[in-house]
């Protein structure tokens, strides 16, 4: 790694102009103590192409992994937390002093603190919207709070997955957390909404939306007007943010 004046850090995704993390690390690193630091977006359209970008910045220092990437950035690091390596992926890199990259993640973190205070006692069982790395980071902190699971997706790939078009009212009466780990409804197009059977939901569920931007999706306006808690993902997105910022400044 050359070495530069100020310490780099940044987002590595596809199409990621919205980003949250820039906007949330710029303000961050405008206060005199940290303002040595900047914060960059990292778009680049394949994975392969990571390499090149590691080579060209200079003293860059940890990373912010979005979609498409949180699986895929795995093969190119030096190393992998245990946590990370269970969920099987990566939202969080860090570059240690001798240039060695490690993969964390820390959306398991952000989701487990933001989720836990809205949780009541009837709230057993949950559905996840979306197989993808979110999803997998979802899943692992449902596992150690002891909640029920299914992935749902297009095509159910396994046991633990079910379709679309098998949520009947029995399954989202029973499985009352309904936490959507997909793209739709996100800026701008705003009018998409996972395919659930809305009529169904009430008072008794939780829908959870991974996505911050707008601050109501239509998946959770739909909730919203059957009595469901409603919750965005920006809190989890600063928790995560933040424990990114712990894990770059920790000693190597």
């Amino acid at each position: 790694m050359k070495k530069g004046l100020n310490k780099i850090f940044g987002l590595l995704g596809k199409d990621i102009s919205y980003s949250f993390s820039k906007k949330y690390f710029s303000k961050k690193f405008a206060s005199p103590n940290l303002n040595s630091n900047k914060y960059l977006n990292f778009d680049i359209q394949r994975i392969e192409d990571f390499p090149i970008l590691l080579n060209n910045t200079n003293n860059l220092r940890g990373i912010n992994v979005t979609i498409p990437y949180k699986e895929k950035i795995i093969d190119y690091l030096d190393e992998i937390d245990d946590v990370a390596k269970e969920i099987g992926a990566v939202n969080t890199i860090k570059i240690t002093n001798n240039g060695k990259l490690k993969g964390y993640n820390t959306d398991a973190v952000g989701f487990r603190k933001s989720i836990i205070p809205i949780l009541l006692e009837h709230h057993k069982k949950a559905l996840i919207l979306g197989t993808g790395g979110a999803a997998k980071a979802i899943s692992y902190v449902l596992k150690t709070i002891n909640i029920e699971h299914k992935l749902v997706s297009r095509k159910a790939k396994t046991e633990a997955e079910i379709t679309y078009e098998n949520l009947s009212r029995e399954i989202i009466n029973t499985y009352n957390i309904i936490i959507n780990c997909t793209p739709l409804g996100t800026f701008p197009e705003v009018n998409r909404s996972p395919n659930i059977p809305y009529d169904f939901l009430s008072n008794k569920h939780i829908l959870y939306d991974l996505i911050y931007n707008p601050n109501e999706t239509l998946f959770l306006k739909k909730g919203k007007e059957r009595g469901a808690i409603i919750k965005n993902g920006y809190q989890m997105l600063e928790l995560q943010a933040e424990d990114s910022w712990r894990i770059w400044n920790e000693n190597n």
